[in-house]
């Protein structure tokens, strides 16, 4: 059973991780062949950094990733903190069920529901010209980017003594001086994981992004796909093999500083 199951996670890391490593090899491919690697070149990174629509996609994508991400851990934060105070009872139960709905909805409903609410709300206002764009994008990206701050950030409260921002003011803290001085410094790791959460949904979203963007903004997974009717060209290879090193790297060095943190805490115990 043991073998069976080494050989059922090797396939399994095998299936995940191969399509990146034939896009990583054919990042580097001296011609834009899709199935020969005929030498070794990086011509296609050179013209992935002079091609203006490429950048200015990835523009619009990195800056609505940093703030959807940054807005979502900020709200999705106070929200968990919010929850963790109701131990327990239906409301909580509530609470916690509604948030997991983004979650669990298909992007395609909540792409075009997202869209319908925005239209709905601009033809009330007066607007009906230009309604979608870069704050409707943004607020979508925020909706569905909450509940995985959220998660992530209330096992950390759970792990806490729930006495531990008493403590604090009792010891002559304000209550937001407690909070920022006691409790945040603990629950950190899970805020800084949902936040990278939140960073790489916003990165990798389509569904929402193509209904909730509008004709004048562009964002890379939009821009791509609309290369998919013709021919994804080889430099979107050296993009997304960019991409990927920066979210790997992202990772690796959030873990080594929680492995550290662990550590520290296991000396002091």
């Amino acid at each position: 059973m043991k073998t069976l199951s080494k050989i059922y996670n090797v396939l399994i890391f095998i299936l995940l991780y191969a399509p990146m490593v034939v896009m990583l090899i054919f990042s580097f491919n001296s011609s834009d062949s899709l199935g020969t690697m005929q030498g070794f070149s990086f011509q296609w990174y050179g013209k992935l950094f002079s091609d203006s629509g490429t950048k200015e996609a990835f523009k619009n994508t990195a800056i609505l990733a940093v703030l959807s991400s940054l807005i979502a851990t900020v709200f999705g934060t106070i929200a968990a903190v919010g929850i963790d105070k109701y131990r327990k009872g239906w409301f909580r139960s509530a609470v916690i069920s509604v948030t997991n709905i983004p979650m669990m909805n298909p992007e395609i409903v909540t792409g075009v529901s997202m869209m319908l609410l925005f239209v709905f709300g601009a033809t009330l206002l007066g607007n009906q010209n230009d309604v979608l764009g870069f704050p409707t994008l943004l607020i979508a990206h925020v909706t569905f980017n909450l509940p995985y701050v959220i998660l992530s950030v209330l096992p950390k409260l759970r792990q806490i003594d729930p006495h531990l921002q008493e403590a604090a003011e009792d010891l002559g803290c304000t209550p937001f001086r407690a909070f920022f001085h006691a409790v945040l410094p603990t629950i950190f790791p899970g805020i800084m994981t949902g936040m990278l959460m939140a960073f790489t949904m916003s990165l990798d979203d389509f569904v929402i992004s193509y209904f909730t963007a509008g004709p004048k903004f562009n964002t890379l997974p939009i821009y791509i796909y609309s290369m998919t009717k013709k021919r994804v060209r080889p430099d979107m290879y050296a993009l997304s093999t960019i991409i990927f090193a920066v979210i790997l790297l992202l990772l690796l060095a959030v873990n080594l500083v929680q492995m550290r943190d662990d550590k520290k805490k296991a000396k002091n115990k």
